[in-house]
């Protein structure tokens, strides 16, 4: 038997609880900081006028970002919302999230209401490990995707 703490806990095996939840923690794959920074650079050089982009890892959460000088206000809750989207749901994009329920009304409001169906958010895979996703916005939709896309495939990525 372990160290029993005042409360009557065994303090051995919290940390070993403690060690096994970090060790889950650890295998959880997600966008590494560096393919997220190439993502950004290369939307930055590439877009053909002002966009934001926004890195997110599975869970939708911010790993990188930018807001280029003359970017509509807007675009950088636009391309977050995306790569959220694409990040949470089971799609690869959120053109395939958007065609998979435009029939469907009561799919589409039963979402998470931060997902968004406009074009541009695409899931990030290293081999067949969803580890986060890209949003771009501030051009068409086909042109923030194609951005995306390619982004994608500079920082070795796929989609």
């Amino acid at each position: 038997m372990g160290h029993v703490d005042a409360h009557g806990v065994e303090l051995q095996h919290v940390r070993l609880c403690a060690a096994r939840c970090s060790n889950v923690a650890r295998r959880i794959a997600s966008v590494k900081l560096e393919d997220a920074k190439a993502i950004v650079d290369f939307v930055v050089r590439e877009a053909p006028s002002p966009v934001s982009v926004f890195i997110a890892d599975t869970h939708g959460e911010l790993v990188a970002a930018a807001t280029m000088d003359g970017a509509a206000p807007d675009t950088r809750l636009n391309a977050q919302r995306k790569a959220y989207t694409a990040a949470r749901s089971d799609a690869r994009s959120t053109r395939e999230l958007a065609e998979k329920v435009r029939e469907d009304a009561v799919e589409r409001e039963s979402f998470d209401p931060f997902f968004t169906f406009f074009l541009g958010g695409l899931a990030a895979f290293e081999g067949e490990t969803r580890v986060g996703a890209v949003g771009v916005s501030g051009l068409p939709g086909e042109v923030d995707e194609a951005l995306a896309r390619q982004a994608l495939e500079a920082a070795g990525l796929s989609f």
